[in-house]
């Protein structure tokens, strides 16, 4: 075990990519016991929810500190028709998320993508990115995709992105105080 108590500041990378051509894969299957729900006009507390459970264990913070600090602009991104959460449901609980972004003329950004962690390691979560990124194409003038992830995010969450068609186009080192004890060793 390694775990970094909570308090701790820690370095980490962010490493922005975008992908700039629709992938030519068809739509993948989910297992039989997952379906896709948009969230039509998603509280916050049903957004900051899926948050926590997928990003609570690789210090997915901000969006609480914006809670804060800032309630009315989460409001307004949350609730952005241009802004959409699709939840992966799976015997009455959510299993994942994705959640894209077309504020911004002629891109999708991956604004987040996850597993709860009773779900990572099964087998579906690259079937699962797929959809998001063929959903996030499908939307007239996409001609650009981007997503971000850190070194604190799931350890083979960069390397699956890239093997998905995302290439590197910046990377930025940063600080963050835990808030949480952090254990590298628990991802599969």
């Amino acid at each position: 075990m390694t775990l970094i108590p909570a308090g701790t500041e820690v370095p980490f990378s962010v490493t922005y990519l975008e992908m700039t051509a629709r992938p030519d894969w068809p739509m993948p299957e989910l297992p039989d016991h997952i379906r896709l729900e948009r969230a039509v006009d998603a509280p916050v507390w049903y957004f900051l929810s899926l948050y926590d459970a997928v990003g609570r264990d690789y210090e997915w913070q901000d969006r609480f500190d914006q809670a804060e600090d800032d309630p009315e602009a989460l409001q307004a991104f949350v609730r952005d028709p241009d802004v959409v959460i699709w939840t992966a449901m799976g015997h009455g609980w959510p299993h994942g998320f994705f959640m894209l972004d077309w504020r911004q003329a002629g891109v999708c950004d991956l604004a987040y993508f996850g597993l709860v962690p009773q779900a990572v390691g099964q087998g579906w979560g690259r079937a699962l990115l797929q959809t998001a990124i063929l959903t996030g194409w499908a939307r007239e003038g996409v001609d650009r995709m981007t997503v971000n992830t850190c070194t604190l995010d799931h350890p083979r969450a960069l390397t699956l992105y890239q093997k998905l068609g995302f290439v590197p186009i910046g990377r930025e080192e940063r600080q963050r105080v835990l808030v949480h004890d952090h254990d590298p060793s628990r991802f599969p």
